[in-house]
């Protein structure tokens, strides 16, 4: 007779003999224990070493994530480089070109609207205003085709003639880059048709030449002459400043013809 415990039969279909195992009831009670300390320890083991395992897994991750930041870091620090370069380049161009002098604000009205009965000689604080240096040749008096460059200082010039959709332009004319006070020049000889304050222009003064031709002088911080007065080529009508829509002491200088802009460098050159 067995010792007291379980028997285990296995039959397979359409066998004749059937295979029979016993185990004493103690060795079910061994393996029993044993399975159930192994399930202790594993679950043990998942509860202390699961979050290194889990951490271990992402370190690559970060690793990665890492890389990426110090190169964005050292992106960062490149661009931070070179605006720190451009705000001293633009600090000591301001500078030069005497940027940091005070410009008296003037009320903005529609170019062209002022009655006639308004027209006056617009002056500049005293810091701005000097007298016009007139030394260059005389040129002949009347009317004449835009020719001359309107400055008799050395300028540098930041914006050309632009256009964007067809027909439609988006800067009529040219940006000369000029310390606040030098002279403007009349670019032909001609009538001053307007003269006054804008507010993208600031002190402006437009002037009517021979064949339909047209210029205009913006930024400006003193204007010269008045409307309706008679100026030749070369002649100084205002001084350059940093009034209106303006960033930095610049002349802006248009020439028109038939009421559309050209470009200024087709008719007139610098030295010229």
């Amino acid at each position: 007779m067995n010792a007291p415990g379980f028997t285990v039969m296995i039959h397979r279909d359409g066998a004749l003999v059937s295979r029979r195992w016993h185990m004493p009831r103690w060795l079910w009670r061994t393996l029993a224990i044993v399975g159930g300390m192994l399930l202790v320890l594993a679950l043990t083991a998942v509860v202390l070493y699961g979050p290194i395992v889990t951490a271990a897994l992402k370190v690559p991750v970060l690793e990665l994530r890492i890389r990426r930041l110090e190169t964005e870091n050292r992106r960062v620090g490149e661009l931070a480089r070179r605006l720190d370069e451009a705000e001293a380049r633009y600090a000591h161009l301001r500078g030069m070109l005497g940027g940091d002098v005070a410009i008296p604000q003037l009320p903005p009205t529609e170019v062209g609207v002022r009655p006639a009965s308004e027209e006056r000689l617009w002056v500049a604080p005293p810091m701005l205003a000097r007298a016009p240096d007139d030394s260059t040749p005389a040129a002949a008096e009347g009317p004449s085709v835009p020719s001359r460059w309107p400055l008799s200082v050395p300028s540098f010039r930041t914006r050309g003639l632009a256009e964007g959709d067809p027909g439609v332009e988006t800067h009529a004319g040219l940006d000369l880059a000029v310390p606040v006070g030098s002279e403007v020049r009349a670019s032909g000889g001609g009538l001053v048709q307007r003269t006054g304050t804008d507010s993208a222009f600031g002190l402006f003064v437009f002037l009517v030449h021979a064949e339909g031709y047209q210029t205009m002088y913006g930024h400006l911080s003193r204007v010269l002459v008045t409307r309706g007065q008679a100026v030749r080529a070369g002649q100084v009508i205002a001084v350059s400043g940093n009034t209106g829509r303006s960033t930095a002491p610049h002349l802006h200088f248009e020439i028109r013809l038939g009421g559309r802009s050209v470009d200024p460098l087709t008719l007139v050159r610098e030295g010229t």
